[in-house]
């Protein structure tokens, strides 16, 4: 059964324990061989980007490419890879979300390709401060994890059909959150609906929960309508909730005394290896069941 088919999650805390505390952990199949294909991870210098790629990796992945803000600081985490993995290809490259132009120049790159298998995108933000992206002028946790995730996600979705060889379709995830059902929205009905996300007159830190809140229930509105929209037979696009995780630095910008709340907070939290196996069963595991779906804990959810 797809996602928009099952009845709404009633009680959020119930699932959270259950995602938290009562849920098991499921490598890949020992059969899964990434042997000849090539894996786009954005966001992935750290984190569970970081972790999928190290894991991937050890699926006998045969070209990883690993898209970061800043160059630099990805071929730091690149060297140890190649070093663990010296049969792979591994490869950095620069990709900018709050920034158009490197969004469409990382799509042209990828373009490039003699093959692409599969696209995780994995990177997001949650500020705590309202901040208006001036190349843009939106505000950047709506930028990020929407407008250049849309972006980058609708630009990626020919080459995955162009280059995904054989009768294998594409693979295209992305990183969404069950806080995506917490989300009110009460902007949800204005006319033009994108400017209201850059009033930062009321903002709190209220505000910024329920903007990281929203912005993910917009991407699971996305993979749905992409869903409606392109053939699973062309490329299989899926939502995955990695669960509470702990040591992604999604909450790096929150202050002093909030970090502390945060760190308490995450000791309940799955490990970044923990939360990386998510990542592998939605994006490589699952199959065309999962199209336009949200996969949570292993399974199809609301």
């Amino acid at each position: 059964m797809s996602s928009i088919t099952l009845p709404p999650v009633q009680n959020f805390f119930k699932h959270f324990v259950k995602s938290q505390f009562r849920t098991t952990y499921k490598p890949p199949p020992p059969s899964t061989n990434l042997s000849g294909q090539t894996v786009v991870i954005t966001g992935s210098n750290s984190g569970l980007g970081l972790e999928a790629a190290k894991l991937l990796l050890s699926l006998n992945l045969s070209h990883l490419i690993l898209a970061v803000r800043t160059v630099e600081k990805g071929e730091i985490v690149a060297a140890p890879l190649r070093s663990a993995y010296p049969k792979a290809q591994i490869d950095v490259w620069a990709l900018d979300m709050l920034s158009y132009a490197s969004i469409q120049s990382f799509a042209q790159q990828c373009a490039t390709l003699s093959r692409l298998d599969v696209v995780i995108l994995n990177a997001g933000i949650a500020n705590v401060k309202f901040e208006i992206n001036t190349s843009t002028n939106h505000e950047q946790t709506f930028q990020v994890n929407y407008l250049s995730t849309t972006l980058l996600a609708i630009l990626l979705l020919p080459i995955l059909k162009s280059k995904s060889p054989g009768k294998a379709p594409g693979r295209l995830t992305i990183v969404a959150s069950a806080m995506g059902w917490q989300a009110k929205f009460p902007n949800r009905n204005a006319v033009p609906l994108f400017p209201t996300f850059d009033d930062g007159s009321d903002w709190s830190l209220a505000s910024s929960s329920e903007r990281y809140s929203v912005t993910k229930l917009m991407v699971l509105m996305l993979v749905l309508r992409l869903g409606s929209l392109v053939s699973p037979d062309d490329v299989v696009i899926n939502a995955v909730e990695p669960g509470l995780v702990r040591g992604t630095g999604l909450s790096r910008s929150a202050p002093g005394p909030l970090q502390v709340f945060v760190k308490l907070f995450h000791l309940m939290g799955r490990t970044t290896v923990q939360g990386a196996l998510t990542y592998a069963d939605a994006a490589v595991v699952k199959g065309k069941e999962t199209h336009g779906s949200f996969v949570v804990n292993w399974e199809i959810y609301p």
